[in-house]
């Protein structure tokens, strides 16, 4: 008699799903949400967090190629802004801010 494999049978988390996303550190857009524009279940390490971030209706900036100095001014004053909050890493709301709409 052939030995049955056991495979391991893993729970997905209920915060991903109450979030709609597709896994961890995956973004998205949230375009019916009143005040944040995306959600990420952010998980760092052994820590899981389910962060909203981005104002709704505010684009970020613009493609990268062919930008004017006006839009590359704005990318970089937002990044001196929120530098601090951007270094804290995945569990803060200024990291996927800067990776996902700058």
């Amino acid at each position: 008699m052939a030995a049955k494999k056991r495979r391991s049978v893993r729970k997905k988390d209920p915060r991903l799903k109450r979030a709609g996303v597709s896994g961890f550190n995956k973004p998205k857009r949230t375009p019916k949400h009143p005040k944040k524009s995306h959600v990420v279940v952010a998980k760092a390490g052994g820590k899981v967090k389910t962060i909203r971030f981005g104002q709704q209706g505010v684009s970020g900036s613009p493609k990268k190629a062919g930008e004017s100095k006006a839009a590359a001014a704005r990318r970089r004053s937002f990044k001196a802004r929120h530098a601090r909050n951007i270094a804290k890493g995945k569990l803060s709301a200024a990291y996927w801010a800067d990776k996902v709409k700058w």
